[in-house]
């Protein structure tokens, strides 16, 4: 049987202890059906050099949760990677450049739908009272670029008191869009792709209408849908047309504005959830899109 490596959190961070497991169990599910079985190991072992993924065909960066958090750690993973040319998939470059949401900037600058965005060195008081000024938005959404799992995101209304609000606001780098109140009455839909074909379509949607994210660990609501919503394979495709990269996987996560256009979110390209529990037929499929990048 055919071994890949799966990069895995951490292991002195406990904060994903009781979750990843479970994780690898159902990746580790979704290869076998293919042949494949799955050799976990801890993305942070790799940092210095990348000796210890060369003897794999293939090394599958998907449990990396808390890279965000240890992000000088991760751009030097990503380098060591590069310059090994370890067998990544993604590629090493993709994944370096995917864990700053600043690509999104890039992605508008080729066509690609996105909120209105400000983008600033440091979500200060006086720059979120400026974004206001400029969007005439009456919430706005602060995050950090550099982020997983809605980690310092917050929602700040106009008249909020600043200074109390941002207490919790991103450190370092952050983006601001005015909230798109779509969320909460249609979601956030996300389309998934295995070796460059469509998989499956999940619609994920805030637990109630007070709620603005819609992550598990915030009561998120998923469910998988028959087909994706008109336009919205338009703009996934688009956007991998522009990142125009060799992914064995992508998810593509854009929500409606108010007149119904959909705009891109995200391009989360290093370690997607598949949603296999909404979609569980999925995992057969991820696992062929693997066999075949081995020429199984």
């Amino acid at each position: 049987m055919t071994e890949v490596a799966v990069l895995t959190p951490d292991p002195a961070d406990p904060s994903y202890a009781g979750q990843w497991p479970g994780v690898l169990d159902r990746l580790s599910e979704a290869l076998a059906t293919a042949g494949i079985r799955a050799r976990p190991t801890p993305w942070t072992d790799h940092v210095e050099n990348a000796h210890g993924l060369m003897d794999y065909p293939l090394v599958l960066p998907l449990i990396v949760w808390g890279y965000h958090r240890d992000h000088d750690r991760w751009m030097q993973a990503c380098a060591t990677w590069l310059e090994a040319d370890a067998p990544l998939a993604n590629p090493a470059e993709v994944l370096r450049w995917n864990s700053d949401k600043r690509y999104l900037a890039r992605l508008a600058e080729k066509g690609v739908a996105i909120p209105p965005t400000i983008w600033t060195d440091h979500a200060s008081p006086a720059v979120v009272e400026a974004a206001f000024a400029a969007t005439g938005a009456e919430q706005l959404i602060v995050k950090p670029t550099v982020s997983g799992g809605a980690w310092r995101t917050l929602k700040v209304a106009a008249g909020d008191l600043l200074e109390q609000v941002l207490a919790d606001a991103p450190v370092g780098g952050a983006m601001i869009q005015p909230f798109l109140p779509t969320i909460a009455t249609q979601g956030e839909t996300s389309l998934l792709f295995f070796g460059g074909e469509l998989s499956h379509v999940v619609n994920k949607r805030p637990a109630h209408a007070d709620e603005f994210r819609i992550q598990v660990q915030y009561g998120g609501q998923y469910q998988r849908l028959d087909q994706a919503p008109e336009g919205a394979l338009d703009l996934a495709e688009r956007t991998l047309a522009a990142i125009d990269e060799p992914l064995l996987y992508a998810r593509i996560d854009m929500v409606p504005d108010t007149d119904g256009q959909w705009l891109l979110m995200e391009a989360e390209l290093i370690e997607p959830d598949f949603y296999l529990g909404a979609a569980p037929e999925a995992g057969a499929r991820f696992g062929r899109a693997v066999a075949g990048r081995l020429g199984l």
